[in-house]
């Protein structure tokens, strides 16, 4: 009957600018989608060249290199008889351009510029890349001559078209299309577009999946149709996690998907369905475009089928349940990909981590642990890039991981690194945590440095400072607190880079580091010390969410090892006197509230008071709630400076703090706020007038 097709998604793990790899990771998908009788194939954004190549997209050798690697593929016998779907830069009109390449046995058929740029949160494509603002309008693109001497043409259409072959009609959509209250494939199918494609290099964040999954079943659900949703995974080549979701969907149900998270580099998800479902869905709900200005979709034919004239007996898929990770999952899964592909591509052995025994060292330990536990699962399902890459990792060619603990024991160093101030308890507890997990675990004692560097001081000044528990001043104490945490720092960098070479083992090791995403955001940690590393697996990561997170571990990997405090301060009476939350002056729960607020619902200090006042309204009066405020925008302001140097880490959440390209802010405040803070005041005042009956009503905002 010739009205069942098959078609290909992917997700495929793309590195920045390397070409080579790249083009080998879309062939193998290729060839995959080819296997499974699929008669098109799509990839992710930007495939060609790699999604996150930033400034290097302004250089011509971007765009030579990423048509060298078109030609190659137009080239291969592989992709021929498939309609193959690849993203890469393109220079029209002087003018750079994100584009779709959709060719067809060595042919190009069209080039879709991206239209809706992706131009928030982490995303800055405005900077590389001009929208194409010309709906429904084609133009001629004049072809390189090295792509001209494969295809024989000398022009192909470039613009907002769609491809019509014998059966069916194709548009594209681009990432951020599909979450933009413009969405093309809006009035693509009212136009009777029947399959809608979008290629994304879309990234994890915690709880976000299901926003996804739910933008597209909606695509569909409204008037019908197939829509092929592919993705980028894994690191290529910064702070994001690129988290897959290759799936097929229609008429509202996904019918096919792939892994969110995984260590493979090229996952294809293929799915059958009936072009009829599409048509007998529509025919009820669509009506055609009754505008009088209606201008329809540029319709760019090709003779090719993507169903076969006998199909009767050809199943298709069924619609699908797709079960989300919890949050707890997706830390363990996440970052742990992420730190894998780091370690493979950087070169290095391995990994060194300052453990305290504290909450977040301990998630970051866990964390390597379940990357460990990944990779022996990998190698079980006989992936032999993994095994390939772990073996050059460990620097052994006959190497083959059996268990977790062994090979976490292989390429995971952790290290204890007591002073005069730390309790027997913590020692034990990151102790027993390295022999749970594997790890190499060294017991290094600091006093003698931190002496050596106290020394000096007093011997240039005469004075010897002293911790507040034995008289001396804040500054004194805080002074300490920082020698100590700068010293731990400082000897993480050299076991990272030594520890190897004493036991005549050869390469170096990355250095983890562990501050939470809200630490960040008060600037409640030393600069220059342990936070200060090469990559953190959990810096954009909530300290509720990894207490959750270490909690899910003692099930999921049978750990009996808890975590505590890190001492920087001397005991009291055999205890722990320093408390996170007693030093920052509110819980990692109100921080959380807060840093949404901040950023995600963009609050200033007094926005925020006049949130929060309804918010916390049974925990808090309103001068209480002024008291937070105040105080958080006080720690902000004054620590902001500490985020121009913070370690890269892993983005997991839409209130981070990090300023490389997420939140842009200055780091030299006035931190009295005056202004600011006095509107709270006169807010407060008011409402302190409301409750002793006294007249007093609305918001003041000046003062």
């Amino acid at each position: 009957m010739g009205r069942k097709v098959t078609v290909a998604t992917c997700s495929l793990n793309q590195w920045s600018l390397d070409f080579e790899g790249n083009y080998e990771r879309i062939l193998k998908s290729i060839e995959i989608a080819k296997t499974h009788q699929a008669k098109y194939r799509l990839g992710p954004e930007l495939e060609i060249c790699g999604y996150g190549c930033a400034d290097h997209f302004y250089e011509s050798d971007t765009l030579l290199h990423s048509f060298q690697v078109l030609r190659k593929l137009l080239e291969s016998p592989v992709t021929q008889d498939i309609i193959c779907d690849v993203g890469m830069p393109i220079m029209h009109q002087n003018v750079r351009y994100n584009c779709r390449v959709l060719f067809l046995n060595r042919k190009i058929l069209l080039i879709r510029p991206k239209m809706l740029m992706a131009n928030q949160g982490i995303y800055r494509e405005l900077r590389w890349f001009s929208p194409w603002n010309l709906q429904r309008n084609v133009e001629e693109y004049f072809l390189p001559r090295i792509i001209q001497e494969v295809t024989g043409q000398d022009t192909v259409p470039f613009g907002d078209c769609v491809l019509s072959t014998k059966d069916t009609c194709i548009g594209t959509e681009i990432c951020a299309e599909l979450w933009n209250p413009r969405s093309p494939h809006v009035n693509m199918g009212l136009d009777g577009v029947e399959i809608f494609t979008n290629s994304s290099a879309s990234h994890h964040e915690l709880r976000k999946a299901n926003q996804r999954v739910d933008l597209i079943k909606s695509a569909t659900t409204k008037s019908g149709g197939i829509y092929l949703y592919a993705n980028q995974r894994g690191c290529d080549g910064d702070r994001v996690y690129y988290d897959g979701c290759a799936m097929v969907a229609i008429n509202g149900d996904v019918v096919a998907r792939g892994a969110q998270f995984s260590l493979g580099d090229v996952e294809v998800v293929t799915a059958t369905v009936d072009l009829e479902d599409v048509r007998s869905f529509r025919g009820e709900l669509c009506q055609p475009l009754l505008e009088s200005e209606h201008k329809p979709c540029r319709r760019v034919r090709v003779d090719f089928s993507l169903s076969a004239c006998d199909d009767v007996y050809l199943p298709t898929h069924q619609p699908i349940i797709w079960n989300f990770h919890t949050p707890e999952e997706e830390i363990s899964l996440g970052p742990a990909c992420w730190l894998w592909d780091y370690l493979r591509r950087s070169g290095q052995t391995g990994f060194l981590l300052p453990l305290s025994g504290g909450v977040d060292s301990s998630s970051t330990a866990c964390i390597v642990h379940s990357m460990c536990v990944l990779l022996c699962q990998a190698v079980k399902d006989s992936n032999t890039q993994v095994l390939s890459d772990i073996r050059r990792v460990v620097g052994d060619d006959s190497y083959c991981p059996q268990e977790a603990r062994e090979l976490c024991g292989r390429i995971f160093t952790t290290c204890y690194m007591a002073s005069e101030n730390s309790s027997s308890e913590t020692q034990n507890r990151a102790k027993d945590l390295a022999c749970q997990i594997g790890s190499t675990h060294l017991n290094i004692n600091i006093d003698m440095a931190v002496k050596g560097i106290l020394g000096i001081f007093t011997m240039v000044t005469g004075m010897c400072p002293r911790f507040r528990v034995n008289g001396g001043s804040h500054r004194e104490n805080l002074a300490l607190q920082n020698i100590q945490a700068r010293v731990r720092m400082v000897l993480a960098y050299l076991f990272a880079q030594l520890s190897l070479w004493a036991s005549g083992r050869p390469g170096g090791l990355l250095v983890l580091g562990s501050a939470n995403v809200d630490e960040s955001l008060t600037g409640y940690f030393t600069k220059y010390d342990c936070s200060s590393a090469d990559i953190n697996p959990i810096g954009g990561i909530s300290k509720t969410d990894l207490k959750s997170f270490l909690l899910y571990c003692t099930e999921r990997f049978q750990l009996t090892s808890h975590c505590s405090y890190s001492e920087l301060e001397p005991l009291t009476d055999g205890q722990v006197s320093q408390t996170d939350e007693a030093d920052m002056g509110m819980t990692y729960s109100e921080l959380s509230m807060i840093g949404r607020l901040r950023k995600i619902s963009k609050c200033g200090p007094f926005s925020m008071f006049c949130k929060l006042i309804h918010i916390w309204k049974d925990l808090l009066s309103p001068m209480e709630v002024a008291q937070k405020v105040k105080h958080f925008f006080r720690m902000y302001s004054v620590n902001r400076h500490k985020m121009t140097t913070v370690t890269p880490s892993y983005h997991a959440e839409g209130y981070s703090p990090d300023d490389n390209r997420f939140d842009h802010r200055p780091f030299l405040y006035n931190t009295l706020w005056t202004w600011q803070f006095r509107c709270i005041d006169n807010q407060v005042e008011i409402s302190v007038l409301q409750v002793s009956g006294r007249p007093g009503s609305g918001l003041v905002y000046l003062g």
